[in-house]
């Protein structure tokens, strides 16, 4: 079994700036690939960053320069460090990570999200 437990969402005035933990627990699973998604309402589910096992990392236009995704490989943890925010990054924020149990397929598993408010 393999839960994602994140935590660091809040209320934030516009300016501030948070910063998202997900930590995966599960025996002899390995990941590959650590994401953070959000969704605002009405809207669909929308990728803001990820990063892959070496360290290579992908950025939502609208995010980067402010958004800092980082993993701690030892830990499955990841982070997103959230700069500079502004009202429309308002949203549910959720972890996804691409891994494996054991031997297994490899597959998605989702946190149960968090949630950031952007004052103005």
């Amino acid at each position: 079994q393999v839960q994602l437990v994140e935590s660091g969402g809040g209320l934030v005035q516009a300016g501030g700036s948070l910063r998202l933990s997900c930590a995966a627990f599960g025996s002899m699973f390995s990941i590959n690939v650590m994401s953070w998604y959000r969704q605002a309402p009405g809207k669909q589910r929308e990728l803001v960053a990820s990063i892959s096992r070496d360290g290579s990392t992908i950025y939502a236009d609208s995010v980067k320069s402010r958004f800092t995704i980082s993993r701690d490989n030892a830990k499955n943890t990841v982070y997103l460090q959230m700069n500079s925010l502004k009202p429309e990054d308002t949203a549910v924020y959720y972890c996804k990570s691409f891994g494996r149990m054991g031997g297994g397929n490899y597959q998605d598993y989702w946190g149960q999200g968090t949630q950031v408010t952007v004052s103005s």
